[in-house]
């Protein structure tokens, strides 16, 4: 069985990168076991705070934060980090290599409920010049990502990464080690289940209304198949899934805020979990653009997200592509 850092010195990643990785392993098990002891450490329950999404923070919000926050700024290859619970970037080393940004803990309304939460992880290389300490230095596309991931804490904790060469799982061990238990991860190329928020099916556009409409109707409707809808509300847990054996997830544009394109984050959400998703064979967009290829203008800029099996995505694509009233362009400003 290989451990982390010897798979990636076996896909001969560059040595300061698998530094940077296994620091951000080192956070992560201690956020792994502050989850395991659940009440018994007082990590459940809400704070008297909100983020700069204006969400209420959850304990485990600040504690995966600054656990994370830590670990990173002492590591003297970090130039800066950003941080879904910080309002601006965090300078570490001026002449650190790696940005690093993180949504400490994704699906934290899940924890008091015992239910799969993770944090989701993207790393730039900061340009010549940039400042660490603005958010012009972090507002690369995804295409430049040199490494995405997540740590999946549910009935075992699982690290899902990609530098580029594919996505591998490994799972944290007894002994304190991530360990090498699938490798070369690849999605189905069809599916028939989908996950979507069904609440908000008011507030969609149109073209995603009758997509997830013939749905529905199963083998009785056009789509001539039965489809099963899942929805955990983690983002980590619902990619993984379509990782583990395929799938659509989407959380579309709705129309109850005009000036946000989506619920999710493009920098520490939609750019690292599109990363994996296209390394492990299936396909991301907004419905109109893939999300890789979106100009970030923010650190906490939002974005629709659909990602998973690539003929199921591209079949809603198709939804979309009849649309010719301007809306592509409003929702990837």
């Amino acid at each position: 069985m290989l451990l982390l850092s010897q798979f990636l010195k076996q896909q001969e990643t560059e040595d300061k990168l698998v530094d940077l990785i296994g620091t951000l392993m080192l956070a992560c098990k201690e956020v792994a076991i502050q989850l395991r002891e659940g009440e018994l450490a007082g990590v459940l329950g809400s704070t008297d705070n909100t983020n700069v999404q204006g969400e209420t923070q959850k304990k485990m919000d600040v504690i995966a934060n600054d656990l994370l926050k830590k670990f990173l700024l002492d590591n003297a290859l970090v130039a800066g980090i950003a941080s879904e619970e910080e309002d601006h970037p965090v300078g570490g080393n001026p002449n650190g290599k790696y940005l690093v940004i993180f949504d400490p803990l994704d699906g934290s309304s899940n924890i008091d409920v015992n239910v799969s939460v993770g944090t989701i992880f993207s790393v730039l290389e900061i340009e010549e010049g940039m400042d660490p300490t603005t958010d012009e230095a972090y507002l690369q596309p995804g295409r430049k990502q040199v490494a995405a991931g997540y740590v999946l804490y549910g009935q075992s904790s699982i690290l899902s990464l990609s530098t580029g060469q594919g996505v591998n799982f490994f799972t944290l061990a007894h002994t304190g080690d991530f360990i090498l238990t699938r490798e070369q991860v690849s999605i189905p190329k069809e599916t028939n289940e989908f996950a979507i928020n069904m609440s908000n099916h008011r507030f969609w556009e149109e073209e995603m209304r009758n997509y997830i409409g013939d749905l529905l109707q199963g083998e009785e409707g056009v789509r001539e198949k039965n489809f099963n809808m899942r929805w955990i509300a983690s983002m980590v847990a619902e990619v993984h899934r379509v990782l583990t054996r395929g799938g659509i997830f989407t959380y579309p544009w709705d129309s109850r805020d005009s000036s946000k394109p989506g619920k999710l984050r493009l920098m520490y959400e939609g750019n690292p979990m599109s990363m994996l998703i296209e390394q492990a064979g299936g396909t991301s967009s907004t419905c109109y653009k893939n999300i890789l290829d979106l100009e970030p203008k923010h650190i906490h800029q939002r974005c629709s997200v659909a990602l998973g099996s690539i003929k199921e995505v591209e079949t809603l694509l198709t939804y979309h592509s009849e649309s010719s009233d301007g809306r592509a362009a409003k929702l990837n400003t």
